[in-house]
């Protein structure tokens, strides 16, 4: 029997590849004759360069970089993948929310600055294509402070630049273009499009628009340090910004599927580098070769740290299970709680936290409890 096994990371405890290597170990425990093939997943989030570098044999680039507030410096890495000329840059690398003190989360102060110039470093190197993964960020500024690293002024009402964070957002009042610098082509209506970059894709794991109900500061920000007034903040400077990136820019970013990333720097890179937003599963799954792995097999198992409703929209799951379906594979989820009733092209999902087990226990014990469900599942199959 053909096993492709395909699972995310189980955040906070379990990278993506020592997932699959411990459910791999478990399976020939118990049936040794089994044709095992193993391929890390990521969705855009945290995780996906380390998968994409895995995939292409890529190298790590390390770089003293801004962190999340501007008086933070951190060593930040990206992914260099020299075939294709191409960096893989995660935004928690330089501006996540891992790199804080819960008492240092303050989303009206935090910054992107830092991913921008890993940008600019990776475009020093001579990159053709950058491909940025948005996940587990702890900022709320729409993408301005990556864009002040790439060169671009915001101007206050007087002239002056305002500050970082998206506190300051409601203050811009005029977006000047990098003076010094090659520029894209212009418009057809003249209005110049921003620095002269590579072609930039954002691998976004979420729908969010940048704004309102299910917008960056509503959904998101809370999460980052954001109290209610912060967050009604916030959200006015989102659509602030969103509003001179149209009068100013002329490109539209406010109901963008899925630019509400990365508390809307997936935005700021529509309105400030010409980026493209994907799925960041299908880039992972093309990468890795998920679907030539798939062919003849008879299950795929994957799964993730907490499998709900938000794993059937653009998550591993849900992108591992429609290309199983194309391929009439069967699917099998392991996951460390199931919080869902089992979607349609699903034959088993089962959670190594049982029932009565505290969190704590579950998390301390990751990968004792994924191999013993593995080893269930194993001879369930």
């Amino acid at each position: 029997m053909k096993i492709v096994i395909a699972l995310d990371k189980f955040k906070g405890t379990l990278s993506a590849p020592k997932a699959c290597e411990i459910v791999g170990d478990a399976f020939r425990e118990v049936r040794p004759d089994w044709d095992l093939v193993v391929k890390p997943m990521a969705d855009g989030g945290d995780g996906t360069a380390e998968v994409l570098c895995a995939a292409n044999n890529g190298q790590w680039v390390s770089c003293h970089v801004t962190g999340p507030l501007s008086q933070i410096g951190v060593s930040a890495t990206y992914v260099w993948i020299e075939r294709e000329r191409m960096a893989v840059i995660e935004v928690a690398a330089a501006s996540g929310l891992v790199l804080l003190k819960p008492e240092q989360r303050n989303p009206l102060e935090t910054t992107t600055y830092g991913t921008g110039e890993l940008i600019r470093y990776a475009v020093e190197r001579g990159a053709r294509k950058i491909l940025l993964g948005v996940g587990g960020s702890a900022t709320v500024d729409g993408g301005v402070g990556a864009a002040m690293a790439l060169g671009w002024r915001f101007l206050d009402a007087t002239g002056q630049p305002v500050g970082r964070g998206g506190g300051e957002l409601q203050r811009i009042a005029k977006i000047e273009v990098p003076v010094g610098r090659d520029r894209r082509a212009r418009r057809t209506d003249g209005r110049p499009s921003g620095p002269s970059l590579p072609a930039i894709e954002v691998l976004c794991d979420v729908d969010n628009p940048l704004c309102g109900e299910h917008g960056a500061a509503r959904v998101f920000g809370p999460q980052k340090g954001a109290t209610p007034e912060m967050v009604e903040r916030l959200d006015a400077g989102l659509h602030h910004l969103a509003r001179l990136v149209k009068e100013q820019l002329g490109k539209e970013i406010l109901n963008v599927p899925g630019a509400g990333a990365a508390g809307g720097l997936a935005a700021g890179a529509i309105a400030f580098m010409c980026a493209k937003l994907v799925p960041g599963i299908d880039t992972v799954m093309e990468a890795s070769g998920l679907e030539d792995a798939l062919r003849g097999a008879d299950w795929v198992i994957t799964g993730e740290g907490k499998f709900d409703e938000q794993s059937l929209r653009g998550k591993v799951v849900s992108g591992v299970t429609k290309l199983a379906r194309k391929h009439r594979v069967k699917v099998a989820v392991l996951a460390g709680s199931v919080n869902v009733s089992k979607p349609e092209g699903i034959e088993i999902a089962l959670a190594t936290r049982k029932e009565g087990m505290s969190l704590d226990y579950a998390l301390a014990n990751a990968d004792k409890l994924l191999a013993e469900r593995a080893r269930e599942l194993g001879r369930v199959l």
